[in-house]
């Protein structure tokens, strides 16, 4: 992915709507209505270290920039991560597709947003398009390289 992390506007945004740690697609959801412009993301992120798989993620893109709320707690700095979008939602869609979720499954978190059934087969869940399983591919490739050093 050729975007760059800006890392400030990560880092002030992560304060600004009170990011948590184990809530990425949580985080990027509120970015998202908090930033005039963003483009909601879901995919990957691959990085050194542990784990050596990649992680589900959300972020959101602004000016050929991703901004990631939860970078805080990534524990790395923004241009070590290797970003891998999967499916990227305007906030009108954003707000759509949460709208649905909350209406058919109640009970449900309605973050991370999967699109339509059927699901292709990425790490350990059957959930995601294509798209997923692409993006799942090549952060797995790029976590092999980055944990070959």
């Amino acid at each position: 992915m050729n975007k760059s992390v800006d890392e400030v506007r990560s880092r002030e945004i992560a304060d600004r709507i009170k990011s948590s740690a184990r809530s990425p697609f949580n985080n990027a959801h509120k970015a998202a209505l908090a930033t005039p412009g963003a483009v909601y993301v879901q995919g990957f992120v691959a990085r050194s270290g542990n784990p050596k798989a990649p992680i589900e993620h959300g972020w959101i893109e602004l000016d050929e920039h991703i901004i990631d709320p939860s970078l805080p707690y990534l524990a790395q700095d923004g241009q070590e991560l290797h970003y891998f979008p999967a499916q990227q939602l305007s906030v009108k869609q954003l707000k759509a597709a949460i709208e649905e979720a909350e209406e058919d499954y109640p009970d449900d978190d309605p973050l991370p947003i999967y699109g339509a059934a059927p699901y292709e087969y990425y790490g350990d869940v059957m959930l995601g398009g294509s798209a997923y399983q692409e993006a799942f591919e090549a952060a797995a490739a790029k976590c092999r390289e980055l944990n070959q050093r």
